[in-house]
């Protein structure tokens, strides 16, 4: 089937056209129209009305939204946060676990593999993110210590046996750490760095294993100082180091997100959501892996010390957040919704409204509010 959108703002990675056209043909980007081009015949057409069309979110560190947690391993909660993250944008994700025993992870990512096995129609699942178990006791966040582990490639390699594991978030520091990153690499696995008090001397032995990627830049890690640059510092020098970035303004303030894109630019910047089950609900007590989380004022912090635990965030308002906050042309920006997580994971055909890619399509109104997203040339909402 064909469907022609017309009339559309069309964003890209380095590309931006005022009222073009979008031909859909099956799972595909066909082809992309200019104002003065003719328009083809197509089973299909809808008129954006002058919105814009992006490529879909891809959405690489979130642990829920919807009431549901992805480590709950319930199938209903797995489905229902696969749906609804296409309220946001979002055409690929990453669920994320959490710091807990082997077994617990096993059974969530059954649940992946049982939804991709459905026919519900969600986002896709290309794998799953771990964040944890093996991270530095002293940098927790809203990571259970009960569960903390020393790096090992076993338990990697048995849980992606039951389901891909795409990248896995871990403290360079601790023992064996360096040589983790090479063990995930030799798995197709992409390493990264969070949750850690690694100094940069650390980062810099562990890159040269292959880390290149820092989870929720400057959360739960080595802040910039002047006699050690520490994680922060290695995110901000280094040009080939992706980050993840929790624009929400409270994680990171809009200064922060000035600096950041400033220096590092939108060629590694990846927006991130890490949000919690309490995303999309009411304010609030919630669960987060056995701990007690309120959440009042877009804020989700610990019970016990008032800690930020993950957040409430959608990921076309971090987009907003940005844009209103940096002004970057939406051509560059747009690469750190999805292009730049693509490139970090290998995901081919993702990230671009290019002919040849997967028709993974978000529309978005003057507030980035998703109006259409389309999966695999399919709408969906």
């Amino acid at each position: 089937m064909s469907i022609l959108i017309k009339n559309c703002h069309i964003i890209s990675p380095d590309m931006e056209i005022e009222s073009g056209a979008v031909l859909i043909n099956g799972k595909f980007v066909d082809a992309i129209y200019t104002a003065s081009d003719e328009l083809p015949i197509a089973d299909e057409v809808i008129d954006a009305e002058g919105q814009k069309l992006t490529p879909g979110f891809i959405d690489v560190h979130c642990h829920g939204r919807s009431g549901y947690d992805f480590t709950d391993a319930d199938n209903e909660g797995m489905r229902t946060i696969a749906v609804d993250k296409l309220k946001e944008g979002v055409t690929t994700l990453l669920p994320t676990t959490l710091t807990l025993p082997e077994e617990m992870l096993a059974a969530s990512l059954k649940t992946a593999k049982e939804y991709i096995d459905s026919d519900v129609k969600g986002c896709k699942v290309p794998g799953v993110h771990l964040e944890g178990p093996f991270i530095n006791c002293n940098c927790l966040g809203a990571q259970n210590p009960d569960y903390v582990r020393q790096p090992d490639i076993e338990e990697v390699k048995r849980l992606s046996s039951i389901f891909p594991v795409l990248k896995v978030s871990y403290a360079a520091e601790v023992e064996g750490g360096s040589q983790f990153a090479s063990q995930l690499l030799s798995e197709g696995i992409t390493p990264s760095c969070v949750h850690s008090g690694s100094s940069y001397a650390d980062f810099a032995e562990a890159k040269r294993h292959g880390l290149c990627n820092l989870s929720h830049f400057c959360n739960q890690m080595t802040p910039l100082h002047h006699r050690d640059i520490g994680l922060v510092g290695a995110g901000l020098l280094h040009d080939d180091v992706f980050i993840e970035f929790i624009c929400d303004k409270l994680h990171i303030c809009p200064e922060m997100i000035k600096l950041v894109f400033k220096i590092k630019g939108s060629n590694t910047v990846q927006l991130i959501t890490d949000a919690m089950r309490a995303a999309g609900m009411p304010e609030g007590e919630y669960d987060l892996g056995g701990l007690k989380v309120i959440v009042k004022d877009n804020a989700a912090r610990l019970k016990s010390n008032g800690a930020l635990a993950g957040s409430t965030l959608l990921l076309n308002d971090a987009l907003r957040n940005v844009y209103e906050i940096t002004g970057i042309a939406l051509s560059e920006l747009i690469k750190a919704t999805s292009w730049n997580q693509a490139c970090s994971l290998g995901l081919t055909k993702l990230g671009k409204v290019q002919p040849g890619f997967y028709a993974d399509l978000v529309l978005v109104d003057d507030d980035f509010k998703p109006i259409k997203v389309f999966v695999d040339g399919e709408q969906r909402l």
